[in-house]
């Protein structure tokens, strides 16, 4: 069926109804153009306001003189009644009545498909309904009733030259059987029965699709040669990826051309499903109109207008590494530029994404889809490279005699990729700075678990392996000593009761990351006065000298 508007006034209140008229404004616009189709005829011409006015119920000012054929009218309006039931999104159990679709009414009638799709465009009206989680084009049945009425020897007519009798349906299925079995493909079979038998070939293809739905067990030749499983389409997408062709896909897994390009397209949307899409928000993004305001924000970053300098390389560097300094640093505002222009790629992946049917994928949309998502990798990479030699840098202030330099490269890497993703441009902060702190963080974290996992496994014997001796205080065996002294106090900790032991910790500062509080401060944690948490503390601290003493430790009075 044809989809584009012969007359812009209509597609133009098409859009408009679409964007902006309610949900259920719009179901009944669709009612009321359907009743104007049924009246209109083919040999008048009509005035666009008049048109309009039995739609909407208003008189447009726009197109004052414009006038219509009955036939143009007739096929717009078609159109217009399909698009919006589309966009009011209906269930079918909410019509109202029964709806048909487009395999139930040709089976109804004892047509093919293709008959249905004539019928269309000779003034059947469809609609599309939500069945089964999809949408789909459907008949109400008071539309299929009002188009028999008027063409009842039309449908007749359709009907008697449709209908195969019981030798012809067997011949045809024994001669599509033959000829699958000497490989012919679903296509050919169609082709050549139809050329045999002078029946269309939508005929072939119904009839056979009927015999497979009937028996399942025997499911030889038709287009539908049931249900593929995901493993056979994972395979079919991997090798069309691998350059495959799709003859040779259709050939090898016995479908049709277009059935292989579904199952390619189906795959393609379930990866874009399932892309990563995680991104800093802006409000600005939202104000991105027109694509020449687009193409400023993901167009190339400023050119720096001060000549960067020849970086220094650092001495005893790999030529892998030393090459990370012949990548230009990112001025402030390149900086921000290309943070920018990477969220917004991805927050525009997610609103196009939104628009994706997986059931029914365009191919455009992916197209669009995957250029934006490759250019937000494109730049998040940019990012990353002119920021790796801030990883080198840090990582050689935090090596130690027992760390492994390239580790803590690697390590300090993953960090910063972390962190292009978790910036926010806006605030205003350089993305040196933050990337620092993210990574030494991370260095502050992972290198003492490295240090315990170390210790676990020392020897009495690591003394036979010194060559020289050395001086230095051993940050290992600092560590281990820390490690130590906390777990000593842990135990110590555990004779106390629990409110006990939340005062001294908080009175103390005895975890990471806590600074040691007034008793006015733990008073108010706690919900008592600053006098009674003395006088816990004070008991607490004589429980704990005892047991320092019974320890043979050390506790500072």
């Amino acid at each position: 069926m044809r989809r584009d508007y012969l007359n812009p006034a209509i597609r133009q209140l098409r859009d408009q109804q679409v964007r902006f008229a309610p949900r259920e404004k719009r179901i009944e616009q669709a009612a009321q153009a359907e009743r104007l189709l049924s009246e209109l005829d083919p040999a008048r011409t009509y005035p666009y306001g008049y048109i309009c006015f039995r739609i909407t119920n208003y008189r447009p000012e726009s197109y004052p003189d414009l006038k219509l054929t009955g036939q143009e009218a007739s096929h717009d309006l078609r159109l217009f009644v399909e698009d919006v039931s589309d966009s009011a999104g209906v269930q079918a159990g909410e019509a109202g009545e029964r709806v048909l679709t487009i395999k139930g009414l040709a089976e109804q009638f004892n047509v093919s498909t293709k008959t249905i799709s004539r019928w269309r465009r000779q003034g059947l009206v469809s609609r599309r309904f939500v069945m089964d989680g999809r949408k789909r084009v459907g008949f109400l049945q008071s539309s299929v009733d009002s188009f028999v009425e008027r063409h009842r020897d039309r449908v007749c007519r359709g009907s008697r030259f449709s209908q195969l009798t019981d030798e012809e349906r067997e011949m045809i299925i024994e001669r599509a059987r033959r000829l699958a079995r000497a490989g012919a493909r679903p296509a050919d079979v169609t082709r050549r029965l139809a050329r045999k038998t002078g029946r269309s070939a939508e005929t072939i293809r119904y009839t056979l699709r009927q015999f497979d739905n009937e028996h399942p067990e025997t499911v030889v030749f038709s287009d539908h040669r049931g249900v593929l499983s995901p493993e056979s389409k994972r395979k079919i997408h991997q090798q069309h990826l691998h350059g495959e062709s799709v003859d040779a896909l259709a050939r090898r897994f016995g479908r049709t051309r277009s059935g292989i390009y579904r199952i390619v397209a189906e795959a393609r949307a379930g990866r874009i499903l399932e892309l990563p899409l995680d991104f800093i928000p802006n409000a600005s993004f939202s104000r991105v109109r027109s694509q020449k305001h687009e193409a400023r924000v993901i167009g190339p970053p400023p050119a720096s207008e001060a000549p960067q300098k020849k970086a220094r390389l650092p001495s005893g560097l790999p030529p892998y590494l030393a090459s990370l300094y012949e990548v230009p640093l990112l001025t402030r505002d390149q900086e921000a530029h290309l943070f920018r222009k990477m969220n917004y790629l991805k927050y525009r992946v997610g609103r196009l994404r939104a628009k994706l049917d997986p059931a029914r994928p365009k191919r455009n949309l992916m197209d669009r889809i995957e250029r934006m998502q490759d250019e937000a990798v494109s730049t998040k990479n940019q990012i990353i490279r002119s920021n790796l030699r801030l990883v080198v840098s840090i990582a050689k202030r935090h090596v130690g005699p027992t760390q492994n330099f390239f580790e803590l490269v690697s390590d300090g890497n993953m960090s910063l990729m972390r962190a292009v993703e978790k910036f926010d441009y806006s605030r205003g902060n350089k993305f040196s700075t933050y990337a620092s702190w993210a990574i030494m963080k991370n260095f502050a974290r992972s290198i003492p678990d490295e240090h315990r996992r170390l210790d676990r496994f020392r020897t009495s014997h690591e003394e036979l392996f010194a060559s020289t001796e050395d001086d230095r205080a051993d940050p290992v065996e600092q560590l281990t000593a820390q490690v130590q002294r906390e777990a000593q106090v842990e135990r110590i900790l555990e004779r106390l009761d629990e409110r006990e032991q939340r005062i001294i910790v908080r009175r103390f500062g005895l975890r990471r990351g806590q600074e040691p509080l007034t008793l006015k401060q733990v008073g108010a944690e706690l919900g008592v006065t600053k006098e009674r948490i003395r006088q816990i503390e004070a008991r607490a601290l004589d429980k704990l000298r005892k047991a320092a003493e019974e320890n043979s430790s050390e506790f500072p009075g």
